[in-house]
C-alpha cells in the first residue's frame, strides 16, 4: 500500500479537466488499496462526504481574470498545514506549478520524499491572456520551468505536450502518462433525457461541444463554421455544454450570425449519465480547440461511439487518425464545416468511425493507474536508497 498526496489548483466542481484527473487518479488508487490525500484550494464547503480519500483544502482567493479558478496557500491557513503534517505520505505528485505546486515541493524536501509534476496545460497562452504582454508571459514560463526543474520525475499527457514543455525550456526526460477514462455504458433512460431535456432533433444532425465557455477553445471556429453550413441550406443542430468566462459574448456572437435557430448554450451538465445521454445523441463531437492538450471530452464522447473532430497537429489531436476514429480539418472555418458535412452525410462512414473510436481511444483509468502506481513505487525505492533525485542533482 502507498500513501500518495495528490496537489491540483483545480478541482471539482470547477469545470477544468485537471480537477477531473485529479479526482480520477485518487478514486482509482483508493480502489486499488492505496491511501490518497488530495490537497487543493477550497472550492466548496457544502457537504462531500462519500469520497474514498482525505480532502485537505486550503483557503483561496478567486483569480480576478478567471473567477471560477482560487489560488491560495498552506503558508496563510495554519489549520490546512496542521492537518497535512499529521497525515503519513510516500509519494507526492503535483498537478500544477503554482500554489498546490509549492505545497507540494515543501513537504517533498522537508519529508525527503519524491515529487511528481505532471505538466497539463499551455500556461503561455494564460499567461499572455492575463498579462497581454508577450515578455511577462514569458517570465511565467521560466517560473513554470523552475518548478518541474525541482521535481524528481516530470510527466506529460501526451507526446505534444511534452513538447511543449520542451519548447518552453524544460531539458530534462519527460514520461508520458496518458489521460484515461471511465468505461460505462449508456442507460436508455439518459439518452432519452438529454433528448427530451435538450430537444435534440431526431431529423438532423447533431453536432456537440463540451468545455469551457472559453474563446480559448476555439469556440469562434465552431460558430464561423455553423454559419457557413447554414449558408449552404444544411439543416442541423449545434449543443455548446459548459460554462465559462465568456458565454455572454458567445452568445452575442451567435445572435450576430444569426444562428439562434441552430445553435444553443445549454449550460454545465455535472450528472454523469446524462452527459453520456448528450455525447450518444450527437453525431459528431465538434471540438476544435488548439489550447487542450489531452481533452477528457473527447475519450467521453468516444466511449458512447461518438467521433470528434480536432485541428490536424494540435496536440489534443495525437489519438486521431483522420477517417478512421475521429476526422481532422484545418485550423480555418471552411475546412471545419466542409469536414462536418463530409461526415454528417455519410452514415457509413460516420458509424465506422464512431465505432473505431470507441475501441481505440478510450485508456480504463485502471490500465492507467497501474502503470501510475509502478512508477511510483520504482521512485520512493530510488529516493530512499539515494535521497531526493532532483534535488541533490540540483544542489552539487
Amino acid at each position: 500500500m502507498l500513501r500518495i498526496g495528490e496537489f491540483t489548483d483545480t478541482y471539482i466542481p470547477v469545470v477544468d479537466g485537471v480537477g477531473r484527473v485529479v479526482l480520477a487518479y485518487a478514486e482509482t488508487l483508493c480502489r486499488k488499496g492505496h491511501q490518497v490525500t488530495v490537497v487543493c484550494p477550497m472550492y466548496n464547503t457544502g457537504y462531500r462526504g462519500g469520497y474514498p480519500f482525505e480532502l485537505v483544502d486550503f483557503k483561496g482567493l478567486g483569480v480576478p481574470s478567471a473567477k471560477q479558478y482560487k489560488f491560495g496557500s498552506t503558508f496563510f491557513d495554519r489549520h490546512c498545514r496542521d492537518r497535512l503534517n499529521e497525515i503519513p505520505l510516500d509519494i507526492v505528485h503535483a498537478h500544477s506549478p503554482f500554489c498546490a505546486g509549492s505545497e507540494a515541493l515543501r513537504i517533498a524536501k522537508q519529508r525527503k520524499i519524491p515529487l511528481v509534476g505532471t505538466f497539463h496545460s499551455k500556461y503561455y497562452d494564460d499567461f499572455l491572456k492575463i498579462t497581454k504582454s508577450d515578455s511577462l508571459a514569458k517570465l511565467g514560463v521560466k517560473m513554470v520551468v523552475n518548478f518541474y526543474n525541482h521535481c524528481d520525475d516530470v510527466w506529460a499527457v501526451g507526446d505534444r505536450t511534452a513538447e511543449v514543455l520542451h519548447e518552453y525550456g524544460y531539458k530534462g526526460d519527460i514520461k508520458v502518462i496518458p489521460n484515461g477514462v471511465t468505461p460505462r455504458k449508456l442507460k436508455l433512460e439518459s439518452l432519452q433525457e438529454a433528448q427530451s431535456r435538450f430537444h435534440i432533433a431526431k431529423d438532423r444532425p447533431v453536432l456537440l461541444f463540451v468545455g469551457q465557455i472559453n474563446w480559448k477553445k476555439n469556440i469562434l471556429r465552431i460558430l464561423e463554421a455553423c454559419s457557413i453550413l447554414k449558408a449552404q441550406g444544411i439543416s442541423y443542430q449545434m449543443l455548446l455544454a459548459g460554462q465559462g468566462p465568456d458565454q455572454k459574448a458567445i452568445e452575442k456572437k451567435i445572435e450576430e450570425l444569426s444562428l439562434t435557430d441552430n445553435v444553443s448554450l445549454i449550460g454545465h451538465i455535472t450528472d454523469t449519465d446524462l452527459l453520456d445521454g448528450l455525447y450518444a445523441s450527437a453525431d459528431l463531437f465538434i471540438f476544435p480547440s488548439l489550447y487542450d492538450n489531452a481533452p477528457m471530452v473527447v475519450r467521453e464522447a468516444a466511449v458512447m461511439r461518438t467521433p470528434a473532430v480536432m485541428v490536424a497537429k494540435s496536440s489534443g489531436s495525437e489519438i486521431i487518425r483522420d477517417n478512421v476514429n475521429g476526422f481532422l480539418c484545418s485550423d480555418d472555418s471552411q475546412s471545419l464545416a466542409d469536414v462536418i458535412l463530409k461526415a454528417v452525410t455519410d452514415k457509413e462512414l460516420l458509424s465506422s468511425v464512431g465505432e473505431n473510436a470507441s475501441k481505440t481511444i478510450p485508456i480504463p483509468w485502471d490500465t492507467i493507474v497501474d502503470d501510475v502506481t509502478a512508477r511510483y513505487t520504482e521512485l520512493i525505492d530510488r529516493v530512499r536508497r539515494n535521497g531526493r533525485i532532483r534535488r541533490s542533482a540540483l544542489e552539487r
